[in-house]
């Protein structure tokens, strides 16, 4: 029994650190579009194509792993595409002609579908285990790696250092330590059931119907936060007159109040339950939206980011959670990995949707109106709290070991 707590907690720290390199690389990339851009000569008109391409490849990716791991542990599939996302950014920053940098963000994109999908899967399968919300601690570690890759990219910007030399130490580094961690993830048995008529099939696909008002919020979700990340400086500048320094300061601040509400969240998970957790995340966006959408100046702009970040920071790491809860209690043990990349394919799905609609009704009406619509996308996470419920207290307060039967479930101590 020992034994296999320590597994557990090793598997738990390992999966922790893929998270963590995951946040990195993504903030990495994202963050120096305009030095890509620049590099390749990627027209203005060009750019939203290959911006559009890589989520669609990355839910092309995330369908792929669901059928893949019926065969092959989420583990195996983490292990090998982590370090193709990281080759894929270094790529994207070291050459020289423009299907160059086509082929490394459409490897990004399909890899990281596969990543996202199958990390999910392995931290939904280890809360499970170990009988108590984990999950947001996961994604807070994704959260401090995006902090971290985001402000090496600042610092690279600000000195003027070339995309390849900020990106090959950092690959340097985490390809290896994530093949390292890689050797102490905790998979599922591969003999655990698998539900009736397997992951691709028309009984699978009535039985996971479930799923959709999960998926509506996950997108609903991501909407939300790709308008932060796409539009806050803009916002801040052209709308609410913040100077070009001030109008850096709210996505840093949504950073920052989203590592912290993940940071802490799986305690209020254990103390007062998700759907609770999930309702007062949901109350605390719109109200920060909200504040956005109405603010004087600059000043109270970041205030309305800043709780902004604290109330999404909750919603889409517990989407996962219910997803891959829900489905394992409808339709056995193995369910649970299919739901998870079903549901992380709407992950993109608001991340492709977010940008363009806030931009296109910034346009035709007005910036301050356009935050009104993601509000009201994230309020209806309200209509759907249920769906995050507990058929027992197993995530609840007082649940603070895994149990035996659990433990004892997979080959790595699940």
């Amino acid at each position: 029994m020992t034994d296999a707590r320590s597994r557990l907690r090793h598997g738990r720290l390992s999966l922790a650190v893929s998270f963590f390199i995951q946040g990195a690389v993504f903030a990495l990339l994202v963050t120096r579009i305009p030095a890509i851009q620049t590099r390749y000569g990627i027209s203005d008109g060009l750019l939203p194509v290959f911006l559009a391409a890589v989520p669609v490849l990355a839910g092309i990716g995330s369908t792929a792993t669901g059928r893949l791991v019926a065969g092959v542990r989420p583990g195996v599939v983490l292990r090998w595409v982590q370090p193709v996302v990281g080759l894929a950014l270094l790529g994207a920053g070291s050459g020289r002609e423009l299907w160059q940098v086509a082929v490394a963000l459409g490897v990004f994109g399909l890899a990281v579908g596969g990543l996202d999908a199958s990390m999910n899967m392995l931290g939904v399968s280890l809360q499970h285990a170990y009988g108590r919300s984990i999950m947001l601690g996961f994604h807070a570690a994704y959260s401090l790696g995006g902090i971290v890759g985001a402000t090496l990219a600042w610092l690279g910007a600000h000195e003027g250092i070339p995309l390849v030399a900020i990106y090959a130490p950092v690959v340097a580094v985490a390809v290896p330590a994530a093949l390292v961690a890689s050797g102490w993830y905790a998979d599922r048995n591969p003999g655990d059931e698998q539900f009736v008529g397997g992951s691709g099939s028309g009984a699978a696909d009535r039985g996971m119907r479930f799923l959709l008002p999960l998926c509506l919020v996950m997108a609903f979700a991501y909407i939300g936060d790709s308008t932060v990340s796409n539009w806050s400086a803009k916002y801040l500048q052209e709308v609410l007159h913040g100077s070009d320094q001030v109008s850096t300061v709210p996505y840093n601040a949504y950073m920052a109040t989203t590592l912290l509400g993940r940071a802490v969240g799986d305690l209020g998970v254990r103390r007062f339950g998700p759907v609770r957790v999930v309702r007062a995340g949901t109350l605390l966006a719109v109200c920060g939206f909200g504040v956005v959408a109405v603010a004087p100046g600059a000043w109270a702009g970041i205030a309305g980011f800043t709780v902004l970040g604290l109330g999404l920071s909750v919603i889409v790491p517990q989407t996962f959670a219910a997803a891959g809860r829900n489905a394992e209690e409808r339709l056995g043990a193995r369910a649970s990995d299919a739901a998870v990349a079903r549901l992380n394919i709407f992950n993109y799905v608001g991340f492709l949707v977010g940008s363009p609609l806030v931009g296109a009704l910034g346009e035709l009406w007005s910036y301050r109106w356009a935050m009104v619509v993601p509000m009201i996308l994230v309020l209806a996470t309200f209509r759907y709290a249920p769906s995050f419920g507990l058929s027992g207290a197993r995530y609840g307060g007082g649940h603070e070991r895994p149990s035996t039967a659990d433990v004892g479930r997979g080959g790595n101590g699940l």
